[in-house]
This record gives structure tokens, C-alpha cells and sequence, in this order.
């Protein structure tokens, strides 16, 4: 396995999503449907790792690129300006990629998927709902919302398909990418809700949030290394695919 065949294999997952929820309105006013590409590679992990994958993961996996995608639409509307054709579309992309993934789940009858992402969306909502609360919490608790945010969903994809061993990694992964990207979007002037959040709470520890943010990078990165390389379960091409996803995203983010 070489770095063409793991983008090949995403680039594949991207487009069996895409002609899931296509629809011509939509995307002249919002674009294609907004896919990170890094929890698609994580979502593939068990597959790249030699696992049993049928149809049945495969059809799962896309429903989980479409809820994300859902999610993803929702996330994007601008605060100040809803009003505008395109934020009134992007609305209704979100709306209707989330009517896709209740469709094909339904068409499917896979009733434990089901619960499963239903569980799964449900938290990630009480997450992302925190940051309006007045309650005020701990910079971990913070870092414990974007991991769900970012890895929840599909956790719960690992545990129905028996590859819960697959999700500390995939978790610890995200994690590091999710903080790498609220760190740049801090030094544009551009955090989101939930990094101006955990912006506020490394601040009154007195410290800055630069060097918070980036001692818990090197930690985790630490850790996950470690993790790799204990994983007996992973193939060797799999580690060091691992290993470098990390590094050449930090790097693509970062440029």
C-alpha cells in the first residue's frame, strides 16, 4: 500500500458520496458537498488495515461522509448574514443531505447503524451547543469536545463493526489535526466558536493559548507515536502511513 493507493481509496469514498447527494441548485450556489479528507482517511483505516470490508461497510461509510457533510453545511453558515440566497441554500443543503443519510439508512434497515449515529450526533450537538453556555469549564474538557466533534461519529462506526481498537488512534489523530488547524486559525484573527472558547479558558490560567495548544500537539503526538508502534493489529505499511498522514497534514496546514 503507497500513499496513491490510500488517496485513490479517498478519492473513491468522496465520490460515492458526492453521487449520493448530488443536486444541481445546490452545488451552483454552495459547491460540492464540504468533505475533510482526514476523517475520511481515518474512516478508512480498518479497510487500508486489510479488515473484513464488505458492501455493507462501504454503504455505512459513506452515510457517515453524508452526516458529516450534513454537519458540515450547518457549520458553515455565516452568524451575521443568514439572510442571503447563498446561506439560505447552504441551510437547505444541510437540510437536505441529512433527509440522503435518513433515506438510505432507512432503505438499508441496518437499525444498529442507525442508533449508532443517531447516539453519535446527539453528542456532538450537546458539544458544539457548550459553547453558548455560561458554565464555565476546564481547558481538557474543551480538548474532550473537539475530539468528539471531530471523531465521535465515526467511533461509533469502529465499535458497531467490531474495530474499537482502531479508535484511541483515530481519536488522538484528529485531535492533533483539529488543534493544529484552531492554532493557525487563532494567528489569522479567524478561531471558531469553539476554539475562541477554549481560547478564553487557557486564559485564565494565565498563559497563552500558542503555547498551551502547542505543548498539547507535541504530547499527543508523542503518545500517538507510541500507540503506532505498539499496535500489533496494524500492518507496517499501515504505521507508517499513520506516522505521515499526521506529519504531511500539520505541514499542508501549516503552508
Amino acid at each position: 500500500m503507497n500513499a496513491t493507493y490510500i488517496q485513490n481509496s479517498i478519492a473513491q469514498l468522496k465520490t460515492e458520496i458526492f453521487m449520493d447527494v448530488r443536486h444541481r441548485t445546490l452545488q451552483k450556489y454552495t459547491g460540492m458537498p464540504v468533505l475533510d479528507e482526514n476523517q475520511l482517511f481515518y474512516l478508512l483505516v480498518p479497510f487500508l488495515n486489510g479488515e473484513v470490508w464488505q458492501q455493507e461497510q462501504q454503504e455505512a461509510a459513506i452515510t457517515v461522509g453524508i452526516v458529516y457533510a450534513a454537519l458540515a453545511a450547518h457549520d458553515h453558515i455565516k452568524e451575521l448574514d443568514a439572510t442571503s440566497k447563498e446561506q439560505q441554500l447552504t441551510v437547505l443543503a444541510g437540510d437536505f443531505y441529512s433527509g440522503r443519510y435518513y433515506e438510505i439508512l432507512a432503505m438499508s434497515g441496518n437499525v444498529e447503524l442507525i442508533r449508532k449515529l443517531s447516539q453519535g450526533i446527539v453528542t456532538r450537538c450537546e458539544n458544539q451547543i457548550k459553547v453558548y453556555e455560561a458554565e464555565q469549564r476546564t481547558i481538557e474538557q474543551w480538548y474532550a469536545s473537539m475530539c468528539n466533534i471531530e471523531s465521535g461519529l465515526i467511533a461509533q462506526f469502529f465499535e458497531l463493526y467490531s474495530f474499537s481498537e482502531y479508535i484511541p488512534l483515530m481519536e488522538k489523530s484528529l485531535l492533533i489535526l483539529r488543534l493544529e488547524k484552531e492554532m493557525t486559525a487563532y494567528q489569522r484573527g479567524q478561531s471558531s466558536l469553539i476554539g475562541k472558547a477554549l481560547e478564553e479558558s487557557v486564559q485564565r490560567h494565565g498563559t497563552t493559548f500558542h503555547s498551551v495548544i502547542k505543548q498539547k500537539i507535541v504530547h499527543l503526538k508523542i503518545e500517538l507515536s507510541k500507540m503506532v508502534e505498539s499496535a500489533s493489529f496494524l500492518q507496517n505499511d499501515v504505521k507508517r502511513a499513520l506516522h505521515a498522514h499526521v506529519e504531511a497534514s500539520i505541514a499542508s496546514t501549516n503552508g
